[in-house]
């Protein structure tokens, strides 16, 4: 399936994927939210060729979630910055970087974060924005949304969150 075809997909996985489920792309971001900016920061730390890093790059200010900012006149240069759009994407690396610590870090996690509010090291968590209690494929119901619709990469998922038909029995995930 093409790439573009991700973002007509009525799955907001799909179109987040579309822009960031490349593992470069994502060693970008993870690079910015820890604070490199420069494009010769980025190549030193991943070892990425550069004209895969500019096309990561030219991804992500184009989807509006880096901003690129100049910073020297001869010969020009920039550096990126994350916008609103790309700092909201912080869950997103975080819980990967949990997972990969819980799963693929036999030595222990390489990085560890620590919670400025309260001051302790902290693994992050989904929770849910009611109760605050976390989140697990178990104990979650997924149910219809205003956007969703059957079409090419959701026929079955929309299928399935249409609701309880007579013919079909109603089952929880799991």
């Amino acid at each position: 399936m093409p790439r573009d075809r991700f973002s007509a997909m009525a799955c907001s996985v799909a179109r987040t994927a579309n822009i960031v489920g490349d593992p470069w792309t994502l060693l970008v971001l993870r690079d910015l939210f820890l604070g490199l900016t420069r494009f010769d920061q980025f190549t030193a730390d991943l070892g990425i060729a550069t004209n895969t890093l500019a096309d990561r790059l030219a991804t992500l200010v184009d989807a509006g979630l880096v901003e690129r900012r100049k910073y020297q006149e001869h010969p020009v240069r920039h550096e990126y910055h994350l916008t609103g759009a790309g700092k909201d994407l912080y869950g997103v690396v975080v819980s990967l970087l949990a997972w990969g610590d819980r799963h693929l870090a036999p030595d222990g996690a390489p990085l560890r974060l620590r919670h400025t509010t309260c001051d302790h090291v902290a693994t992050p968590v989904v929770a849910c924005s009611h109760c605050g209690g976390e989140l697990h494929a178990d104990d979650v119901l997924p149910l219809p949304g205003p956007g969703g619709r059957a079409a090419p990469g959701t026929r079955l998922v929309a299928e399935l969150l249409a609701g309880p038909r007579p013919d079909r029995p109603v089952r929880r995930p799991g």
